[in-house]
Order: structure tokens, then C-alpha cells, then sequence
């Protein structure tokens, strides 16, 4: 079964310059420092690239560093288990994303039922509501505030697909985002 939400389509084109990691899970497991590094490293690759073309590097190291981080996070602290491929690419002033890991049915469930909402609303009055609601509720945890952060304060065009795999229970998520960068 297939189920999608926001945009899931990468637009960039063949001459794009692309990166592609897998971070294993390995004998070291996964932790939130891989996503610290990785999206560091991701940052700086592409931002190189935009030097050479004569844009702000910052801008750009930070953007996409704040992008791939959280989007990471999330791949790390809902994961079933497994590797996490890291799909980017840099087209003119267009960053893409993908990043795909495995999750369990549960999890999917409870995800998909937040992306209704968070992809039907305005992401800047939704951002507010579960700012207000986090504060009112300190033990509140996967509320959507960085997705819903990505959205509103950077333009992030986000989106979500889940398939079912020939593995009981274990469903492949790939998360999708585009970022304009000046």
C-alpha cells in the first residue's frame, strides 16, 4: 500500500550536483550526533557549491544544515531500524532532500494522522497552536514542531511517502523537501 502527503517529487534536474550517504546502522547505533555531522558536512558541500557561483555561503550552509538536521532527527527517533539514505541535490538555487528509513506500523499511523492536519493547515497558524499547546503541556513530544518551523519560517515545501515492504510491519518512509536558497 501507498499513502502520500505534501509533495513528493524531486523537480531538479540531471545536471544537478548530488550527494548520496547511507548511514549505517552498524555496530555503533545510530545517534543524534550522525545527524549533527551529517547535516554539517551536507551544509558545507553544498554551500561550497553556491560560493562558486557567487552567493551567500552562510545563508546557504545554514539553511540547508537546519533542513537536513531535523529532517535526520526525525528519521533517527522514529526509525524501526536499519540504514538511512540521504538522497540531496543543489539545482541553480534549489536544494532537495530525500531521506528514506524504515518504520514500524504504529508509528507510521500516528505520523500519517499528523500530516493530515499539518499539510491541510496554514503552517504559520499551526506552528503558533503547538507552540502554545508544548508550553501548556511540558511532556508533549512529537507535536510536528520543527517540520511545521521548516515550513513557515523557511519556505520548506515538505513530503511524505510510505510503502508497505514484503516485511512484516516494517513500512520504508521517504521524506521529500525542497528548499529555495538566495
Amino acid at each position: 500500500m501507498h499513502k502520500s502527503f505534501g509533495s513528493t517529487e524531486f523537480l531538479n534536474g540531471k545536471a544537478a550536483f548530488r550527494n548520496t550517504l547511507q548511514i549505517a546502522a552498524g555496530p555503533i547505533d545510530l545517534a543524534w550526533h550522525h545527524c549533527a555531522t551529517t547535516s554539517d558536512f551536507l551544509g558545507d558541500f553544498f554551500a561550497l557549491r553556491r560560493i562558486a557561483l557567487q552567493h551567500d555561503y552562510n545563508e546557504a550552509r545554514h539553511g540547508i544544515g537546519y533542513l537536513v538536521n531535523e529532517l535526520l532527527e526525525n528519521a533517527v527517533k522514529f526509525r524501526s531500524s536499519g540504514d538511512i539514505l540521504v538522497e540531496s541535490s543543489l539545482d541553480d538555487d534549489r536544494f532537495e532532500v530525500k531521506i528514506t528509513n524504515m518504520v514500524d506500523s504504529k508509528t507510521a499511523a500516528r505520523f500519517q494522522k499528523m500530516l493530515v492536519e499539518l499539510t491541510s493547515r496554514d503552517p504559520g497558524d499551526l506552528l503558533i497552536e503547538r507552540i502554545e499547546a508544548n508550553a501548556a503541556a511540558s511532556n508533549s513530544s512529537g507535536s510536528g514542531l520543527g517540520l511545521l518551523t521548516l515550513m513557515s519560517d523557511y519556505g520548506a515545501r515538505l513530503g511524505w511517502a510510505f510503502d508497505d515492504t514484503a516485511v512484516v510491519d516494517r513500512i520504508r518512509l521517504e521524506t521529500f523537501a525542497a528548499l529555495d536558497l538566495p
